[in-house]
């Protein structure tokens, strides 16, 4: 029997690329967490995708697995079962661990660094370029010798 001839690496590749696509995203809402009623589940899973793990900082509670985002998604889920509103129960959140835990947080001045800070660094990095390039010196080029000027001289009377 003959052996396979091996996996050419461009189909290596596109095995790899169709298994990421076709991979489901992986929530980590415990089932113990789910409400009964699914407008309720919706409601808290789209308030969860809005706050930040603290834990993970990247993700937010309704992708986290961490401790404090399963605690955070109960608040979520205890709040709008006590019959809060959306902002009520995001406001609940936000009194108890602060405006980090919201992945957008509110432009006010305590945010102010946060929403522009970068681009006052930009324009900071750019201003100071072009104030280094305008205040570089520039080498000046050397004369011509005798021997280049006259093949200029020839190159400039063959194209006329």
């Amino acid at each position: 029997m003959a052996a396979a001839p091996p996996a050419s690496p461009g189909m290596t590749v596109l095995v790899a690329i169709l298994t990421f696509l076709l991979a489901v995203p992986a929530f980590a809402v415990e089932p113990s967490e789910r409400l009964s009623d699914p407008a309720m589940e919706s409601r808290a899973r789209s308030i969860s995708a809005e706050l930040r793990c603290l834990v993970c900082q990247n993700e937010s509670i309704d992708d986290s697995h961490a401790d404090l985002a399963h605690d955070i998604r109960v608040l979520v889920r205890e709040r709008l079962t006590a019959g809060d509103t959306d902002p009520q129960a995001v406001q609940a959140v936000v009194r108890r661990y602060g405006d980090f835990v919201l992945l957008r947080p509110p432009v006010e001045p305590a945010t102010w660094p946060l929403w522009f800070g970068p681009l006052a660094l930009l324009v900071v990095g750019l201003a100071g370029t072009l104030v280094w390039l305008r205040r570089r010196p520039v080498a000046a080029a050397p004369p011509l010798t005798e021997a280049e000027r006259a093949d200029l001289d020839r190159l400039l009377k063959d194209d006329a």
